[in-house]
């Protein structure tokens, strides 16, 4: 069983940064893939960055410049740094890691909410 462990969500104002960080038991690289996806009312849930097992990164064109996804397979840890918070990031954060077998992991989700 794949355990996906979330935090760093909150309360931010524009203009502002959170950290956001995914956490799972044994090695990270045995995934395919880990991702940061989110969801607002009213939208579909989309990817937000992803990191394959070779390092590969990939971004929705909403977050480029601003948002960064990075790992530490020390502590089978996947982050999501975003900066320069919009109004429009607010959503539920998800933690993805996709399995060799295609299988999909999901984290709880976490709240991001950007108001001033």
């Amino acid at each position: 069983q794949v355990q996906l462990v979330e935090s760093g969500g909150g309360l931010v104002q524009p203009g502002g940064s959170l950290r956001l960080s995914c956490a799972t038991s044994g090695s990270i690289l045995r995934f395919n893939a880990m991702g940061w996806y989110r969801q607002a009312p009213g939208k579909q849930r989309e990817l937000v960055a992803s990191i394959t097992r070779g390092g590969s990164t990939n971004y929705a064109e909403s977050v480029k410049g601003r948002f960064t996804i990075s790992r530490d397979s020390a502590k089978s840890t996947v982050y999501l740094q975003m900066n320069s918070l919009k109004p429009e990031d607010t959503a539920v954060y998800y933690c993805n890691a996709e399995g060799v077998l295609y299988d999909n992991y999901w984290g709880q989700g976490t709240q991001v909410t950007v108001s001033s």
